[in-house]
């Protein structure tokens, strides 16, 4: 490695990348991947950018260039889907996207002939296949994770038994939305330059919101409309593709229809599904041994191999066979349900509720609290937070649960943040 031993700025923005709760393992790939996507100076320039969100003036100082030059580099980097832009009160606002779910999933969502994506999507496979670092670190340290599943909504039970929130639809979500953005799936694109992809829908990977607006700004995505967005999940479910969201209940910015066979978080799933990589939805599967005939048709869909065939224990029929469902690592999707042509297969809600958090804010920060980053978020002293962001990331943390409070404040070790937090709690 002696050719990156001095402060490249490739490795400026990698220790960058590892400020966010979820980094980026440095290794040799993670390196090559960064060198198809940026130039050294543009990664030197990105190393400087603060974690939240800002304006081309604060680009412009930090940077020490001028306000032209400043937004002829943040209009290149937007272009490239490598800094999400966004309009808030009339003014352009950027940030600069985690790794994933963020700029290294942008770079394979459309064919680009800018970059080589055959080589792109080989070192992809490299670095989160086959070193697999990425990975764990992304879906496996802490307790909140980026992620969670949607249940399969028309596999729900029809009767009032079972209660589904409207954060737990897919569809609300699909409603919801200012903006609904379709991509090109980055795990299969990147699967199928390994000669490895499925025969699952290609252009179906869903983005919403200000993420979605800015990836429709630049190409990276087309608009749709909500029927549109409807007439897509239905093909996902169709397909028996799991629907893999942002773990928050408020402004969604990606759901992903996931393959069990190419996309990394059911990959992770399965590799690590003792571990809770992926936050499961609020069900879970129930058989019903009357009308199961041990076809396997469920084994055969489940994306987490979270079901298997056992003897059904009947004497009258020695080799008959029943599904079982391993109910600590299933994700309660419902993939299994439709799949199931005996109906012997339902959703009934699990005993405990999953927690999801409120928005992106108190994710990030319960994720750098469980993972010892919370002082990146707090003190990012690359361009100084505004009262407003500084606020809503303290606010998070003062309506945590006391253990939680304590570690932040024991983290931070800011007596502002420990005043703050006792007096909440006189």
């Amino acid at each position: 490695m002696a050719h990156i031993a001095h402060r490249s700025g490739y490795s400026e923005l990698i220790d960058r990348l590892n400020r966010f709760p979820q980094g980026a393992p440095f290794s040799e790939t993670l390196y090559k991947i960064l060198k198809i996507l940026v130039s050294e100076r543009e990664a030197g320039l990105m190393a400087l950018l603060p974690i939240k969100p800002f304006t081309s003036e604060a680009a412009a100082r930090v940077w020490k260039v001028n306000l032209t030059q400043a937004c002829r580099i943040l209009e290149s980097l937007a272009g490239r889907a490598l800094l999400v832009d966004m309009e808030k009160d009339g003014e352009i606002y950027y940030v600069l996207p985690p790794p994933m779910a963020g700029f290294f999933e942008f770079s394979m969502m459309r064919t680009r002939g800018d970059i080589d994506q055959r080589l792109l999507g080989e070192l992809f496979y490299q670095y989160m296949n086959v070193e697999e670092e990425f990975i764990a670190s992304l879906f496996v340290h802490g307790e909140t994770q980026l992620g969670r599943v949607f249940v399969q909504e028309p596999m729900l039970p029809a009767d009032d038994g079972v209660y589904v929130l409207d954060y737990e639809r897919a569809s609300e979500v699909m409603r919801d939305a200012s903006h609904r953005g379709i991509s090109m799936c980055y795990c299969r694109h990147k699967m199928l330059h390994m000669g490895r992809s499925c025969e699952a829908p290609m252009d179906i990977c869903m983005t919403f919101n200000t993420s979605a607006r800015s990836l429709i700004k630049h190409g990276y995505a087309r608009e749709v409309d909500v029927s549109e967005g409807l007439d897509l999940l239905q093909k996902a479910y169709e397909h028996g593709l799991v629907q893999f969201g942002e773990n928050v209940r408020q402004r969604v910015n990606f759901i992903c229809n996931c393959c069990g066979c190419c996309c990394e978080a059911m990959i992770a799933a399965r590799k690590f599904g003792v571990l809770h990589p992926v936050h499961t939805s609020n069900f879970l599967p129930v058989v019903d041994e009357a009308f199961c005939n041990g076809c396997g048709k469920c084994v055969a869909a489940c994306p987490v191999e979270a079901l298997g065939l056992v003897s059904a224990n009947d004497p009258r029929q020695p080799k008959k066979k029943k599904a079982r469902i391993q109910t600590e690592i299933c994700l309660g999707c419902g993939v299994c349900v439709r799949a199931c042509t005996e109906k012997a297969l339902g959703l009934q809600a699990r005993e405990k509720r999953v927690i999801t958090p409120l928005n992106s804010t108190h994710r990030s920060v319960v994720m750098a609290l469980e993972r010892g980053a919370l002082h990146h978020m707090i003190f990012d002293n690359r361009v100084m937070w505004n009262h407003r962001a500084l606020a809503a990331v303290l606010g998070v943390i003062l309506r945590l649960p006391p253990v939680k409070k304590a570690l932040a404040t024991q983290q931070v070790k800011s007596r502002y943040l420990e005043y703050l937090i006792a007096t909440l709690d006189l």
